[in-house]
Parts: C-alpha cells; sequence; structure tokens
C-alpha cells in the first residue's frame, strides 16, 4: 500500500516488466478509481488495470463511448498510482487524437505515474471494444501513432501496448496483420481485442507467437468467451485484464444495500455483510495518517 511519506526506490516500471518477462501471466483486475485500487492491491494482486469503462461509469454515470478527456483520464490514473505501491497500466483510449497529441498523451501519462498504457486503432469517439458500431483508422495511420509513442516516452522501461480493435470491424486476418505492424512500429505488447470464439483466440496466440507479447482481455460478460487461466497460459499471453468486474461487484452490491434501506428504512439489516467502521478506516490508512500527526505534531 502506497505511504503518504516516500517511499524506497523500487519503479513501479521495472517491476512491471520484470513480471511480463516471468513464466506466468500477469494478472491485472481492473480498477475504476483510487479505493478499488487500493483493494486490488491489498488482495495480493501484482497490477492494477485502469479501467476507462469503469472511470467512465464511475466519473459520469455514463458508457464507454469515448465522452471523457486525455486529462479526465490522466487524471484519474494520477490518483490510483498514489494510493498504490503495485503498478498501474492505464487505459489510454485513442490517444486522444493524431500522432501529435499522442506525444502529449504518453508524456502526461508518463508524468502521472503509470508504468503502462495502451492505445487503440479506433475512430475516435471510440467505443468499449466489446460494443457494436465501432470504426478503426487506417492501419498505416494507428502505426504512426505508435512510433510517436515510442518517441515520446522518457523512460524506456515504461510499458506501451499496442491495441487493435479490427478483427470486429475487418476480420480476425486484417487484426492480426495490424498487430504485427504494430509490433514493427515498436509496441511491448500487442492486444487483439475481442476475439469471439476459442479458435480465435487460439488463432491469435499462435500467429502473434514472437512479434511481441500478447495481452488477453477477459471482459467480463463481453464477446470474448471466458476461458480458464491454465489455458491462458498454455497459449502463451502475458497480461490478463479483468476490466469491469470489480465495476459490476459494486454495483452489486451498493443497489442491494440501497434495497434494504429502501424496504427496511434502516441499514441494519444490510450491516452484517459489510465492513465494519473501523475495518473500512485501517482500510484507507488512518492508522498512518495518526503515526504521521503524532511524528510531526
Amino acid at each position: 500500500m502506497a505511504s503518504l511519506l516516500p517511499g524506497p526506490a523500487d519503479p513501479p516500471r521495472a517491476r512491471l516488466r520484470a513480471l511480463l518477462a516471468g513464466p506466468a501471466p500477469v494478472l491485472a483486475p481492473g480498477a475504476y478509481d483510487a479505493l478499488s485500487a487500493r483493494l486490488v492491491e491489498q488482495v495480493g494482486f501484482g497490477a492494477v488495470y485502469m479501467t476507462g469503462f469503469g472511470t467512465t461509469a464511475s466519473l459520469l454515470g455514463r458508457p464507454d463511448v469515448g465522452l471523457l478527456g486525455g486529462e479526465e483520464m490522466i487524471a484519474n490514473a494520477r490518483r490510483m498510482v498514489a494510493a498504490v505501491d503495485v503498478p498501474v497500466i492505464a487505459d489510454a483510449d485513442t490517444g486522444y487524437g493524431n500522432a501529435v497529441n499522442v506525444l502529449r498523451t504518453v508524456a502526461s501519462y508518463e508524468q502521472a505515474g503509470v508504468a503502462g498504457i495502451h492505445l487503440e486503432d479506433q475512430v475516435s469517439p471510440k467505443r468499449c471494444g466489446h460494443m457494436t458500431g465501432k470504426a478503426v483508422i487506417d492501419r498505416e495511420e494507428m502505426a504512426g501513432k505508435i512510433r510517436a509513442a515510442v518517441a515520446a516516452r522518457r523512460d524506456p522501461d515504461l510499458v506501451l501496448i499496442a491495441r487493435t480493435d479490427a478483427a470486429a470491424v475487418e476480420g480476425l486476418d486484417a487484426a492480426l496483420d495490424r498487430a504485427r505492424a504494430y509490433a514493427d512500429a515498436g509496441a511491448d505488447l500487442l492486444f487483439v481485442e475481442a476475439p469471439t470464439s476459442e479458435d480465435d483466440i487460439g488463432r491469435v496466440a499462435a500467429e502473434l507467437r514472437g512479434a511481441a507479447p500478447l495481452v488477453f482481455n477477459w471482459a467480463e460478460g463481453g464477446r470474448t468467451p471466458p476461458i480458464g487461466l491454465d489455458r491462458i497460459a498454455e497459449l502463451g499471453f502475458a497480461l490478463v485484464l479483468f476490466p469491469i468486474g470489480t465495476l459490476l461487484a459494486a454495483t452489486a452490491g451498493i443497489r442491494a444495500f440501497l434495497e434494504t434501506l429502501r424496504a427496511d428504512g434502516t441499514p441494519v439489516a444490510a450491516l452484517p455483510g459489510l465492513p465494519g467502521f473501523d475495518e473500512f478506516t485501517d482500510l484507507v490508512g488512518l492508522a498512518e495518517v495518526r503515526e504521521l500527526e503524532r511524528r510531526f505534531r
């Protein structure tokens, strides 16, 4: 858990690269705010994924259809990075413009402290990768945006992930061709979004093996079939994202609490399933604050 005081130098970007080079896939549950990021870390995961879907839902109460701008996304990433010690991988959408905009986007995310970002080849305004109605930009334009991202980073350990949404628009062959082009442009990891069958997942793994390490998006309830971690590891995926499970769980929990409160007039019946007040204040670091108050009084 991140401290309010600076801790020992242990760069999260170098840690993320070391994890990605390991024998097992890195599991990165989605978080949509600083509190959910802390919970991901406290359960013991080695990385946090800042979900654009969840960020949009939590900040605006709206769907992931390109309504948030880069500054809003980066501000959320900065808060998450400050809340945890583990590496944060952030959704950077389309880079919020053309290749020149990508230069600023990458620099801003890097200044926010994230360990990695992913950029996608959708037309702006983009949509969640598991929605219909997507459109993609030209392959060469996206390759130029990846080259711009590589040129923009100051820390060579910042992980750049190239995502293609072309499978739903142009077919899987085109998506694989795009992924190879993005690897040639300098992407560290490749992310083919929303394959719709286990055969397609296998093709992604087989045909991109050796081009760059691969990302699997285990989108809860999305268009990609749910496959087991053993199979994901067998196929050689390096990073597994679980983008919206925490958001869906929070939604279900809040709704259930409110339904009890509405029905009963008080929350008494719901309290046994909730963290206690002291448990929650410990979770968000009250003990550290009190120790710092004593230290600097």
